[in-house]
């Protein structure tokens, strides 16, 4: 049952990565990929798939509610790689479209959110799959500024 409670923590620590992987979760517990998940689903009454599936939709309900950010980065955000996947499982789950999710419980609170300081706050701005936040060490550099300011920014003539 210990290894079972590491297993759930680190769904739980890194449900937004979109490379979390049964197997690595199952060989952390020390089972098999299939004892695993017979052990998983009789301690907790779900496989670790649909555990991983229903953190990712809870925390994407909450993103819909107050973030200003489109359906598809909080579909990035929250690990799906595919919107298609993201919205046909937010629907089985809420009986909803992610969309008619927004709209139906939009404007029950606060403002939204800024989408860029929701980025920030989920672990900055991803390039791409498997690529390097955009907070991260190849973040480009500021530089001094050259010139007056005035006339630099976008002209449209080239340099």
């Amino acid at each position: 049952m210990r290894q079972l409670r590491i297993a759930k923590d680190v769904i739980d620590r890194d449900w937004a990565e979109p490379g979390t992987d049964l197997d690595a979760l199952a060989a952390r517990a020390g089972y098999s990929r299939y004892h695993f998940i017979r052990a998983f689903k009789a301690a907790y009454g779900e496989t670790p798939g649909r555990y991983l599936t229903h953190r990712r939709i809870d925390r994407a309900e909450d993103l819909l509610r107050t973030a200003n950010l489109s359906v598809t980065e909080i579909c990035h955000l929250v690990g799906f790689s595919s919107l298609g996947t993201f919205s046909a499982r937010f629907k089985t789950w809420t009986g909803l479209t992610p969309s008619e999710y927004r709209a139906r419980h939009v404007g029950r609170g606060a403002a939204l959110i800024p989408g860029c300081y929701a980025m920030l706050w989920a672990g900055g701005f991803r390039t791409g799959p498997g690529g390097e936040s955009r907070t991260g060490t190849d973040a480009p550099e500021a530089g001094p500024r050259t010139g007056t300011g005035a006339g630099e920014r976008n002209s449209g003539e080239a340099p």
